[in-house]
Formats: structure tokens, sequence, C-alpha cells
């Protein structure tokens, strides 16, 4: 890994709002998907003037909602 992607990685760890690609890189799935849960109202964004962007809170309980669903189920 080189110094780049280690500053990009610490820089994404510590924003506490991603844009919609960036949290779809996250979550490891792609942009067209991440803009489905955002207007299936899974995902919670913000907006700011004209920008759209994801709360990193908001992924983290996206991912605790699909692990409690899947281990109830």
């Amino acid at each position: 890994m080189d110094t780049a992607e280690i500053r990009s990685k610490d820089e994404t760890d510590t924003r506490v709002l991603l844009t919609v690609e960036a949290a779809a890189k996250q979550l490891s799935i792609g942009r067209t998907t991440m803009y489905a849960l955002i207007k299936a109202g899974h995902i919670a964004t913000v907006q700011i003037g004209q920008l759209r962007r994801v709360p990193a809170a908001a992924l983290t309980a996206y991912v605790q909602q699909l692990t409690n669903h899947q281990t109830a189920a």
C-alpha cells in the first residue's frame, strides 16, 4: 500500500460526511446501488446547498440494520 492510499484511507476514516461515491466505496458497492439505497430510504443523507452527503454514522446504522435483520432470520 503506498502513502497516497494510506492518506486517502485515513482521511475517509475521520470524515463525518462522505460523498455518495466515497460512501459506496466504504460499503464495497457500486455508485448506482448506493443511489438506489438512498432513494429507497435505507441510507440517510443530508443536503448542503446542492451537495448530497452521507453521514458516516448512516453507513454504520445501515450495516447494523442488515446485521440485525440477518441474525433474526
